[in-house]
This record gives structure tokens, C-alpha cells and sequence, in this order.
């Protein structure tokens, strides 16, 4: 049997997707602290990001480098992933 569906007020997303968006907390942790569906804030969230997105500060230059820097980190992190991955498959593999 179905259970009934929710309704929220207006008010009570607008204080969830900030609790989201201002602390940059996870959605899943919020809406589990909330009793939400984690989907039902997240599709909040993105409508609000939508709606808003001239609000967002522009990155500094500080923040663009640091974000370049991260970007640069993850992209040598997944290269090593893969060696790890294939150097198990291989050393895995039965050797006689």
C-alpha cells in the first residue's frame, strides 16, 4: 500500500536547501537529519541552483588557482588508480 505523499511548505525547503547550500553540507546527510527523502532535497537543491544562478560570487583568483590545483591532483590521482588496478589484475592473475 502507498504511503500518503508529503507536502512541505515553502518556507520549510527554502530553510533546507539553505542548510545545504550554506554550510556545503552533503544532501544526503541533510535530508537524513531531516527526514526527507534524499532525492525530494536534492531535486529542491537543483531547482534553486537553477533559479539562481546569477546569485553565485564569481572565484577569486586565489580560488581559481587552488581549483586548477585540485583539478590537476585528481586527474594524477585517477592515473595512478588505474596503474593500481591494472598492476593487481595483474599480479592476480595465476602465474605458472
Amino acid at each position: 500500500m502507498p504511503r500518503p505523499k508529503k507536502s512541505y511548505s515553502p518556507e520549510y525547503r527554502e530553510e533546507a536547501v539553505k542548510l545545504v547550500i550554506e554550510t556545503s553540507r552533503p544532501i544526503a546527510q541533510v535530508a537524513k537529519e531531516l527526514g526527507v527523502q534524499e532525492g525530494t532535497l536534492g531535486s529542491w537543491v537543483a531547482r534553486y541552483r537553477r533559479e539562481h544562478v546569477s546569485d553565485e560570487p564569481e572565484l577569486t583568483v586565489t580560488e581559481r588557482a587552488r581549483l586548477r590545483q585540485m583539478e590537476r591532483e585528481m586527474r594524477e590521482l585517477r592515473m595512478e588508480n588505474e596503474f593500481l588496478k591494472k598492476a593487481a589484475a595483474y599480479f592476480a592473475k595465476d602465474h605458472r
